[in-house]
């Protein structure tokens, strides 16, 4: 084990997944997955940064977000 020091911190953590996500991929998939890469990019992702949060992971139907506090989560899930 080494002797460094860990670094603990506290965050709330959100986790985004699209109901209905293979049906609608099964009906379009390309305006489907259009519409889906719009949808996070004018309005998920800057909701998210706009109450200090970051995207740390988007798995295609979904993501996950990081906030500092849950206090900024809960401001930033008012979508």
């Amino acid at each position: 084990m080494s002797g460094g020091r860990v670094e603990r911190r506290l965050a709330a953590i959100l986790a985004v997944d699209v109901a209905g996500y293979s049906r609608l991929m099964g009906e379009d998939e390309e305006g489907t997955h259009e519409r889906l890469k719009a949808h996070f990019a004018q309005l998920v992702r800057p909701k998210i940064e706009e109450h200090r949060g970051r995207v740390v992971k988007n798995t295609g139907d979904g993501l996950l977000a990081e906030f500092a506090s849950g206090s900024n989560l809960t401001l930033g899930t008012r979508v």
